[in-house]
């Protein structure tokens, strides 16, 4: 039984518990001897563990993706947790509950299907609701694709986090077309929904979050063109053009060449869809960053290796509020309204005593559309 979480950890505790090794590092430290470098995970997240001594004994009891149960201190060593293994024993599976290792998507699988459907419902173009609908449609795949996570460690990683990914995508493509008309709705959203579909096969997620060995040899990028061409090629007289454009979006959806892109994006769609993968990825990436840490003392998270930088993590305590100028600008206005102007009296018809709403409203431009007669000079 699962005593403690990753998220409940803290620093100085003295604790035992059973986690999932999500990775196995063995190297030398600098006297020669060796040492161990875990990373252990449950559904709250993941912390680094080092084993310093019996190193080769304890290596024996587990690999990757066993369970263990683990006696350590935790300590914090350059701002992030860690455990310092005292003990250790592989535990058998059938002793857990998976659910309690993995984590998984807040929001609701039935939820998230509904709005899938209602999406594939509103696509106008027959040949790309049918090529959605080969894929959505095959029980086999759609299992596969609502359960894996989006990445395996930059955003969304967690089960059901491609499939809440690429829906927060295309509701993002939504509300671009709708702002935008002339962007090609349905090509958009096609993009949306398919643009790291080839993550089912690039990543395995039965245990801790991995890539498989097609994954690292090909990439989600190149294994989702092929997918959408094999389906492609079995919906009658799918148009080529259109095709050429899809296998574009997906080429081109990371934008620049230095984030792993094989195309930049050359038309509307393409750069669209970058920019809002891009944009949801950003966000989940972040917020998970600063939800980590719910208790660290301070305004600031740790540092962010992939972005760079720390993030703020303080609240708005209060919005200001600015209060309106209606009394000076009433104030300012009445004094105007019964001022004379002086001008020259050849410019305006009416007599150098004439108001300045009555000269402004004889030339139609009248800024004080309520001024009353009161107050002229005779």
């Amino acid at each position: 039984m699962k005593q403690v979480y990753v998220e409940q950890i803290r620093e100085r505790d003295q604790l035992e518990s059973i986690f999932l090794v999500r990775d196995k590092i063995t190297a030398m430290a600098k006297n020669g001897k060796p040492y161990m470098t875990l990373k252990l995970m449950d559904c709250s997240g993941e912390v680094e563990a080092r084993i310093w001594d019996r190193v080769d004994q304890f290596s024996s009891y587990f690999e990757k993706d066993d369970f263990v149960q683990v006696t350590a201190k935790a300590s914090v060593y350059l701002g992030k947790m860690q455990l310092i293994v005292q003990d250790l024993r592989r535990v058998n599976e059938s002793a857990v509950d998976l659910a309690d290792f993995l984590p998984v998507s807040k929001r609701d699988a039935r939820e998230m299907r509904e709005e899938l459907e209602a999406l594939l419902a509103d696509v106008q173009d027959k040949h790309i609701e049918a090529l959605l609908r080969s894929f959505f449609d095959d029980p086999e795949f759609y299992a596969d694709y609502s359960q894996a996570p989006a990445a395996k460690g930059m955003h969304h990683v967690y089960l059901g986090g491609l499939l809440e990914h690429s829906l927060a995508v295309a509701a993002l493509a939504g509300d671009t077309a709708k702002r935008y008309p002339q962007v090609n709705r349905d090509l958009l959203i096609a993009g949306a929904l398919l643009h790291d579909v080839g993550k089912v096969e690039e990543l395995s997620y039965r245990r801790s979050f991995d890539y498989t060995d097609q994954g690292k040899l090909l990439g989600h990028i190149v294994i989702g063109v092929q997918m959408i061409e094999d389906r492609a090629r079995n919906i009658p007289d799918f148009p080529e053009q259109l095709l050429l454009m899809l296998k574009h979006l997906l080429l081109s959806h990371h934008g620049q060449y230095e984030f792993g892109s094989p195309k930049r994006p050359k038309f509307l769609e393409a750069v669209v869809l970058s920019f809002i993968d891009d944009l949801d990825s950003k966000i989940n990436g972040i917020q998970t960053h600063i939800d980590k840490e719910p208790n660290r003392d301070g305004n600031w998270t740790n540092y962010h290796r992939l972005y760079d930088r720390y993030f703020y993590k303080g609240q708005l305590s209060e919005v200001a509020v600015v209060e309106p100028v209606t009394a000076a600008v009433t104030e300012t206005e009445t004094v105007l309204r019964n001022k004379p102007l002086k001008t020259k009296k050849k410019r305006y018809d009416k007599p150098l005593g004439a108001t300045v709403a009555e000269q402004l409203k004889e030339k139609n431009l009248d800024l004080f559309s309520a001024i009353t007669e009161k107050g002229k000079n005779s």
